[in-house]
């Protein structure tokens, strides 16, 4: 490759390496570290179905188990630690990207990590640092400030390029559904998205908002595309098919950084977590996906749909439910069952809380665990 950001894919023989679920049975850690010796947090990120999640720090990673909470494993290394980990759904295949004082696995490299038989078995190097990394099934994504580059999972061969305006923050999301194979990432001009359905060999732009793409994220499907901008006061709702705005619903009118936006997976809640503290939800016009299909009147919505006009999708357009966190920290958040959100702090801390799908208000905190004891949470 010519580009200034190309990958030179260094492929270890696959033979005997399967898909497994994640090992219960944690290999001993090296070095031990003491329970009370402080730990820099790099990153969390959700897997596919937000089942678990991953932690980079400053020793290596960890796994943890959201339902019921519970660590089930972790690589302590003396090379040093690990900003991104991506997880494959609950299988033992993980993408690891190190930090620049890791005298082993550098920013700029990708490892395709099997810890079923605790080995590399793939390698990209890039001359320019790696911002993100997206996993499915079939395919593996790696995130440049410029550039995307898609390759296929089985012989890690370059099947497609994809420019970026600057992308410093890694944006970038991957469907997940085995019939759909979509992705959406920032496009070429501020505030637009540019997504792809592999699948049908189709790419929509989306002019999303005017400032530039803070956050992004899909339906499992791909069918559903939620944005928001870096003023960080409205979500915006498309149909990743044609580009429609299905509507748009709005955070607060002061301005934000939005952290993460979550999807329910029947898409009946949104949630968006920001700098101002309170995760808020607006609650859905509908069950599923049907109105996108059918436009059918929905009597228990406060929007009623129109003949021939896509229906308004969530029925609150401002906050309906809001839990706020002490302290000033980024998180997560995903959707847990029976009206329960879980978040996840960079702080090292993991909630549980509940909300009222009537009334909404203020959500009641059901678990609380100090998963980590790091830095940011002893200052």
């Amino acid at each position: 490759m010519t580009s200034t950001d190309s990958a030179s894919p260094a492929i270890h023989p696959r033979e005997g390496c399967g898909l497994h679920e994640a090992p219960m049975d944690p290999l001993q850690p090296e070095p031990q570290l003491n329970d009370n010796e402080e730990t820099e947090l790099y990153s969390v990120s959700w897997n596919q179905d937000s089942g678990c999640f991953a932690a980079g720090t400053s020793h290596g990673f960890s796994i943890y188990n959201c339902n019921p909470f519970k660590e089930t494993f972790r690589r302590d290394l003396k090379t040093g630690g690990f900003k991104i980990i991506e997880m494959l759904f609950r299988c033992n295949i993980l993408a690891l990207v190190g930090t620049k004082i890791n005298t082993q696995y550098p920013p700029n490299n990708v490892i395709i990590w099997d810890d079923f038989q605790s080995r590399c078995i793939g390698e990209f190097s890039f001359r320019s640092e790696i911002r993100a990394v997206k996993l499915r099934r079939d395919r593996v994504v790696v995130v440049l400030e410029h550039k995307i580059y898609v390759y296929n999972f089985m012989d890690l061969k370059l099947l497609h390029q994809i420019e970026t305006l600057a992308n410093p923050r890694g944006l970038c999301c991957l469907s997940h559904h085995p019939n759909t194979s979509v992705l959406a990432c920032p496009g070429l001009q501020r505030g637009q998205v540019r997504v792809e359905h592999f699948g049908l060999n189709r790419t929509t732009i989306i002019n999303a908002h005017d400032s530039k793409i803070a956050c992004l994220t899909l339906t499992m499907d791909g069918l559903l595309l939620a944005t928001a901008s870096l003023r960080g006061t409205l979500i915006r709702i498309f149909n990743t098919m044609d580009g429609t705005r299905l509507q748009e619903v709005r955070r607060g009118v002061d301005r934000a950084d939005i952290y993460n936006i979550a999807l329910s997976p029947n898409v009946q809640w949104l949630a968006v977590s920001s700098d101002k503290g309170p995760i808020s939800f607006n609650q859905s016009s509908s069950n599923a996906l049907e109105p996108l299909i059918t436009r059918s009147a929905n009597p228990s919505s406060s929007f009623s749909f129109l003949k021939g006009v896509l229906p308004k999708y969530f029925s609150s357009e401002w906050s309906f439910a809001q839990f706020h966190f002490p302290g000033v920290t980024q998180f997560i958040t995903t959707f847990g069952s029976q009206n329960t959100v879980i978040v996840v702090g960079l702080d090292g801390s993991f909630y549980r809380c509940s909300f009222d799908p009537v009334n909404g208000g203020e959500m009641v905190k059901q678990e609380y665990v100090r998963f980590l004891k790091t830095e940011a949470a002893s200052r």
